[in-house]
């Protein structure tokens, strides 16, 4: 019996529920003939997904805003990092275009924690949690990816065949980049009959064939290799090779030298045709040995860009494990507050060739802060306006004592052990926030407090902070309607529906540049097109909360939808609306 074949038949069996019947048919798609097999191990934080769904509010005790206009914002997310991936498929799916990652290693060493405890070299389903916990998160993550975007995974020996079997399935194996090798540490260590442990390895997939890999700066050791010994008035050059790599038939032929002499083609032919061949020697680009036995294939520096990277990093320019504890050292005045900090120099070689200078980096196993610290470095070296999204627990007080201060301490200065005053990088503004909750049946009280709870998120997804007092002369008003403009763009926030005829009035009324983004409450799809229809030239609509559902619902475990329930919560009846101007109780009002 065929697969087809079984699957019909499950559908058929009398005596299952829908829910067996689903449970038969998701096991029977999962079934394969090659690939990475494992036991599915549940984690408690996806169970309660399954219950509830994650918002992002903001602390804004902790935001660090700067003095610059166009200063790029920073995230900081404190929470597991599954209902943040979560929360960030509404405000960023397709959006983030470099993912650097450094998750556990699941050494047996406790240094792998699965629902509450650590998970030991004794684990019989060591790996299984292991790969059911990353596969959750590197699926949304892929989601996460914009179509010119990669993903670079830190990793050692422990689970690197795993991770590179379980990358393929995901991103596909045509997506696979390459696997670099990484030169943590220098001097020697171990014990006698076993190898000194110096590496670990950087997995990097693309999301799409749109990627591009870009080039590394050249230093004064790469151009080493130039020299100019004829003189060539076109500068430094050095020899190249004319050889194919690969065999083509129509490109072997000999090449007759100025003094009648023959050379004949190599095995598989010459890298280019007989007529571009003979161009290049017009220009003096090929060129022949002195007694015209083999050619000269001139690379001249003033046409090379970059440098390539290698798949092994090593040297002064990726850094060590030691230089990471000294970095970290010197910001927290001699203590080392977290145990494997990867050094600033390695984020900014994966940022570099991952992506342009305007790009979106996301570290959702942020640790120590290295990511955010190398993209304020690099943004203040090269005039880029990267921003960073940075993810992390708060066990031990991580998040707070040693993510959050680290960057807080790199954007206002501090001073080495050593008394050295190191200037802040004040061009950066980073703002902090913690994951929350909201029920996830379909009530209309559950929806309408999605609704409110959502503000931050829609601030984050736009981009846009600057909130306004008042929209034309309508003073704003927390649970009605709240307005964003930063002189570039707008965004206004519709909690009361009854608001909507008057706010229609107002826009009309309005005049400004380009659209308005409008989010508003509805309980469907419908974000009240029929009341805009006057100014829809003027505003781009969606409707809240169902955008969010729609996210959520391609990551989330499953859950089926309660019908929408009476309004429980407190309404706003058209006797507020007077004087053609929002009149609502005064705490309500925005400060």
């Amino acid at each position: 019996m065929n697969k087809k074949e079984l699957y019909n038949k499950i559908l058929q069996l009398d005596g299952l529920t829908n829910e067996e019947k689903s449970e038969l048919l998701g096991l029977l798609r999962k079934q394969k003939k090659y690939g990475l097999v494992w036991e599915d191990k549940p984690e408690d934080v996806e169970e309660r997904l399954r219950d509830e769904l994650p918002v992002l509010i903001e602390d804004a005790t902790k935001a660090i805003i700067s003095d610059y206009t166009d200063a790029p914002n920073h995230v900081l997310i404190e929470g597991d990092n599954l209902e943040a991936l979560a929360a960030l498929t509404y405000t960023h799916e397709g959006k983030i275009d470099v993912i650097y990652i450094d998750p556990p290693y699941n050494t047996g060493n406790k240094d792998f924690v699965y629902n509450d405890s650590f998970v030991d070299s004794e684990d019989t389903y060591r790996h299984s949690k292991w790969l059911s916990f990353m596969n959750k998160r590197l699926r949304i993550a892929k989601q996460l990816l914009s179509d010119k975007g990669v993903i670079f995974i830190s990793i050692d020996d422990n689970e690197q065949a795993q991770l590179k079997l379980l990358c393929d399935e995901i991103f596909s194996q045509n997506n696979f980049v390459s696997d670099v090798i990484w030169q943590h540490s220098i001097q020697p260590k171990g014990y006698a009959g076993k190898f000194s442990l110096h590496h670990n390895y950087t997995l990097i997939y693309r999301k799409s064939e749109k990627f591009i890999l870009r080039n590394m700066e050249r230093t004064e050791e790469d151009n080493k290799a130039y020299k100019n010994p004829d003189n060539d008035p076109r500068g430094k050059w050095r020899s190249g090779d004319v050889r194919n790599a690969l065999y083509r038939p129509n490109l072997i032929y000999d090449i007759i030298t100025p003094s009648g002499k023959i050379i004949h083609a190599p095995e598989k032919g010459w890298r280019w045709s007989k007529e571009t061949v003979a161009e290049k020697i017009n220009s003096g680009e090929i060129v022949f040995n002195r007694d015209e036995t083999n050619i000269i294939r001139k690379i001249y520096l003033d046409t090379v860009e970059g440098r390539c990277p290698e798949t092994i990093w090593f040297g002064k320019d990726v850094g060590t494990t030691r230089e990471a504890n000294t970095e970290l050292k010197e910001v927290f005045d001699g203590e080392v507050p977290f145990d494997t900090p990867k050094p600033t120099g390695l984020l900014k070689r994966i940022m570099t060739i991952g992506a342009d200078n305007n790009s979106t980096i996301l570290d959702f196993f942020a640790g120590s802060g290295t990511t955010l610290h190398a993209t304020m470095q690099l943004n203040d070296e090269d005039g880029g306006h990267r921003k960073c999204i940075l993810v992390t627990n708060n066990e031990n007080n991580i998040c707070e004592e040693v993510t959050y201060e680290r960057n807080k301490r790199v954007i206002n200065g501090y001073t080495t052990p050593k008394g050295e005053e190191v200037p802040g990088l004040k061009g950066n503004t980073l703002r902090y926030y913690r994951t929350s909750f909201v029920g996830r049946s379909r009530s209309m009280k559950n929806m309408r407090q999605l609704m409110t709870l959502s503000t931050d998120m829609l601030c984050i997804k736009e981009d846009l902070y600057a909130e306004q007092p008042k929209f034309g002369e309508q003073q704003t008003y927390k649970n009605v309607f709240r307005y964003f403009d930063n002189g570039k763009k707008r965004m206004m926030i519709i909690y009361k529906e009854e608001a909507v005829p008057l706010l229609v009035d107002l826009i009309q009324k309005t005049d400004y540049e380009g659209m308005m983004r409008v989010y508003v409450f509805s309980p469907s799809e419908d974000p009240w097109e029929g009341e805009f229809e006057e100014v829809q030239d003027k505003v781009q609509l969606c409707a809240l909360p169902q955008a969010i559902y729609n996210a959520y619902r391609r990551i989330l475990p499953k859950k089926k939808d309660d019908l929408i329930a009476s309004d429980d919560t407190e309404t706003t009846h058209q006797e507020d609306i007077l004087n053609g101007m929002l009149n609502f109780d005064e705490e309500e009002e925005l400060q």
